[in-house]
């Protein structure tokens, strides 16, 4: 079985950073909407009792630099401090789908100024800890690449753009690596992107053809960091670290009419199967970067997510870990309905956050369950 090495904890904590803006121009700020960062040490701290010692979390750019050229740390300074103080190590996100008013993202001047924005965080985080950093530079190019560039679900809000948008994140998060990479050579990326699978109720050729060619475009942003797609992008191998992937339950549909392929389906794909493939295509370590479920399916959730990681890692699939996301209760993108995924809730006057029991005992669960296969192998050597 394949042992996971990169992380303190193989079970993850996510926090909801979004900060993009809504169709309707409204800017969301979830780390401000889940209290996290007025709280960060407090659930920092939580985690730590519930054996998470890793999480993914984020950086604001639109508060960092409001006016170009001058950081203001403020926002970030407590999080990181209170991290390092906690001993938990954070993949830091640094551009999750928000960035500053004054910037046109469609201009070159976007990816510089990310650029020297990524290196002035990693300076931050290398004067002010002393572990090897982990940076997930843009969250989901491709995810916002259609939500963004195809849909006009959030910013940009444009429509038939999805292709030239991709190419445009691509640029930057490239571009951020060099310049992290300038300022810490040890610093590590996670690239992180949905893992779908996509098929046809038509048995015929058009059909199946179709849905096929829209599964295969999760693999587009992936090719373009590693130069397999696009290489005028500037792509290289070295650009393609951590693969991140983010698996959720609705992750599988049917391309005529986007409706879920239920989990007991005959063509629902198991997940073991879309972890081997990404494996067997690009040869990099793997981390579960987002899963969860809403309500009482939680535990259910994280139970079938650790069974088909684990059969994968026995296959030697190199999964590193598993990131629960996000790891709060949050409000809504659109709607600022309450969305009860996380195994913690909302916090009260003092930070205190409800548990969700039910994820609770199937974290611990499966913590033992990954305790237990890891230290068999580690016990053979011992004894040989």
């Amino acid at each position: 079985m394949y042992q996971p090495s990169l992380f303190n904890s193989f079970f993850l904590g996510g926090f909801e950073c979004s900060t993009h803006r809504r169709s309707d121009g409204r800017r969301l700020d979830l780390l401000a909407a889940t209290g996290h960062d007025r709280w960060a040490a407090h659930d920092y701290g939580v985690l730590q009792r519930h054996g998470i010692r890793s999480a993914r979390d984020g950086l604001r750019w639109h508060l960092i630099e409001q006016v170009p050229g001058h950081y203001d740390w403020s926002s970030f300074l407590p999080m990181l401090q209170a991290a390092y103080r906690q001993g938990t190590q954070v993949i830091w996100d640094l551009c999750h789908y928000g960035w500053p008013d004054d910037i046109d993202i469609w201009r070159p001047q976007f990816v510089e100024r990310f650029a020297r924005f990524a290196a002035a965080a990693a300076q931050v985080v290398k004067d002010e800890t002393d572990s090897v950093p982990f940076y997930a530079p843009v969250n989901e190019i491709s995810f916002w690449s259609w939500a963004g560039g195809d849909e006009a679900y959030f910013n940009p809000m444009a429509r038939g753009r999805g292709f030239e948008l991709k190419h445009q994140l691509i640029r930057a998060s490239i571009a951020a690596i060099e310049a992290i990479r300038d300022v810490d050579p040890r610093a590590r990326f996670v690239q992180v992107d949905p893992a779908i699978h996509v098929t046809s109720r038509n048995d015929r050729p058009g059909p199946q053809r179709a849905a096929e060619d829209f599964r295969l475009s999760q693999f587009q942003g992936w090719d373009m960091l590693a130069g397999e797609l696009w290489p005028g992008l500037g792509g290289a191998p070295q650009y393609l670290d951590i693969i991140g992937v983010n698996y959720y339950s609705d992750n599988q549909w049917y391309h005529e009419d986007g409706s879920t392929i239920p989990r007991d389906c005959a063509d629902y794909r198991p997940f073991k199967g879309i972890l081997r493939e990404i494996w067997q295509r690009y040869k990099r370590p793997l981390l579960i970067a987002e899963t969860g479920a809403e309500g009482d399916v939680r535990g259910d959730w994280l139970r079938y997510v650790s069974e088909q990681a684990g059969l994968a890692m026995q296959a030697g699939v190199p999964v590193e870990g598993i990131c629960l996301y996000p790891v709060l209760d949050y409000p809504g993108w659109t709607d600022e309905r309450h969305c009860p995924v996380g195994l913690l809730g909302f916090p009260d006057e003092n930070g205190h956050r409800g548990v969700h029991e039910g994820l609770a005992d199937e974290l611990r669960l499966q913590q033992m369950r990954f305790n237990q296969a890891n230290a068999v192998p580690h016990l053979a050597e011992a004894l040989s």
